[in-house]
Formats: C-alpha cells, sequence, structure tokens
C-alpha cells in the first residue's frame, strides 16, 4: 500500500497526471459517460432539479464551498511549509532530520498533505463531474501511498523519538485537545508564502473568479500562480533539510 521511492521523487508529475485526466475526462466523449460541464455549475443545476435547493441558493453555497475547501487548502500548505522548511517540502527523495512537532504538527502528522488534499478537492470544481470523482479517488489513494511510505521511512531513520511522535499525534484527524508542547521551531512565513504560491492561486481563483463561472480565466489564474511557484523553488537556495514531516 504504501509509495514507492520513485513514486514519492515523481509524486508532482503523478499529481498533475491524475488532475489532466480528471480536466479531460476522456470516457465522455467515447462513451458519453458523464457531463462537459464544470462541477461548479453541474452541482447546482442538480440541487436545484432534485428540489433540495433552489438554483439562486445552490449557486452561491457551492462556490463558496469551493472556495472554503481551497482556504483550508492553502493555510494548511502555507503553516506546514513555514515549519518544515523549503528544503524538506520540495526535496526530491524522502528527509529524515529531527521530528518536527511544532507548528500544525503539534496537532496532526501530516498537514501539508492534507492541505494537498484540500487543494486538490477545490480544483475537482472545475473539472467535469466524473472527471472530478476519479481525480478526487485516485489522489486520495495515491496521498495515503505517500503518507504510509514516509512513515515507513521515517521510522527506520529516526527510531523511538518518532514512534513516540506517532503514539502521540493523529495521522489525518487533527486532535486539539491535549496537543504537544511546542518545541520552540521558528516559523520562516516569507519563503512558505512565496513557495506555496500554487495553493493560494487556487484560493484566489475560486473564492474571487467562480462568481464569473469563466472557466478560462479560472484556470489561466491557477496556471499563473503554478508557473509563478515553480520560478520561486528554481531560484530558491538548496538548503539541507532539518526536519521531516510524516
Amino acid at each position: 500500500m504504501k509509495a514507492s521511492a520513485i513514486e514519492f521523487r515523481l509524486r508532482m508529475v503523478i499529481m498533475i497526471s491524475i488532475v489532466f485526466l480528471g480536466f479531460w475526462s476522456p470516457w465522455i466523449g467515447l462513451f458519453g459517460w458523464g457531463s462537459r460541464r464544470p462541477l461548479l455549475e453541474w452541482l447546482p443545476l442538480e440541487l436545484s432539479r432534485m428540489g433540495l435547493l433552489s438554483f439562486t441558493v445552490a449557486a452561491p453555497m457551492v462556490i463558496v464551498l469551493g472556495a472554503l475547501l481551497a482556504a483550508i487548502g492553502a493555510v494548511l500548505r502555507v503553516w506546514g511549509a513555514a515549519y518544515l522548511g523549503y528544503g524538506t517540502v520540495h526535496h526530491g527523495q524522502m528527509q529524515a532530520g529531527l521530528v518536527m512537532a511544532d507548528g500544525p504538527y503539534r496537532y496532526v502528522r501530516n498537514p501539508l498533505y492534507i492541505g494537498g488534499w484540500f487543494m486538490m478537492v477545490a480544483i475537482d470544481f472545475l473539472m467535469p463531474p466524473t472527471g472530478a470523482l476519479f481525480s478526487t479517488i485516485l489522489l486520495t489513494v495515491f496521498f495515503l501511498r505517500l503518507i504510509l511510505g514516509e512513515e515507513a521511512f521515517l521510522t527506520v531513520q529516526l527510531g523511538e523519538p518518532y514512534r513516540q511522535y506517532l503514539g502521540a499525534v493523529p495521522r489525518l484527524f487533527p486532535r486539539l485537545r491535549g496537543a504537544l508542547q511546542a518545541a520552540g521551531h521558528k516559523p520562516h512565513w516569507t519563503i512558505a508564502f512565496l513557495t506555496e504560491l500554487n495553493p493560494i492561486g487556487i484560493f484566489i481563483a475560486l473564492a474571487f473568479f467562480s462568481w464569473s463561472y469563466d472557466l478560462m480565466l479560472m484556470l489561466k489564474v491557477i496556471l499563473i500562480s503554478f508557473g509563478a511557484s515553480m520560478v520561486v523553488r528554481a531560484l530558491m537556495p538548496r538548503v539541507k533539510p532539518e526536519t521531516s514531516e510524516a
């Protein structure tokens, strides 16, 4: 079930491929399975057709839901990256340094993966409904494989301190009560904001541009934010990772 080293190294390529297939949804053209209408438009229409909500109520609710999911993704990605550090977050291989128990890592072990999942689900609102379902299922399985692979790696590399951390902090669902005491690591907010421009751009697209229902405009905002984040990461100095996330 756990991801291999090559899957971890190619994780961005794999995620982009899944998202591309979700947008393309070739089964619609080949077999006529589903609608080409983006989920952002399809869902309120279906809620209205079933008599659950009027379209005038359902449409803004769906937009707000998409923006909320994107906001959660952006917050978790920036918050986690600020504490974990650029050198670990975007490294091509699994890293084992010190056990991180600060910031969001006091409450949940995988804020970056959880944030990435919310970010991807927000993008699903721009896909056809069947493409969104396909993308959500495959990305959920892939993220779980990455998490299990990294946890196994860190358990071997870090030993007992990490096993104690596994017992104290949940994997996916945050524990707000009884959270670990802060260890004193300082966050690097500027670097985190710059290197996580993509989830921020997704939030901006869903929160401010989705009201126009201009799919191409929203995709342009997301692609520009993705390109900008790639440029920033390419210019970022390479530093040795000091901490690790599972």
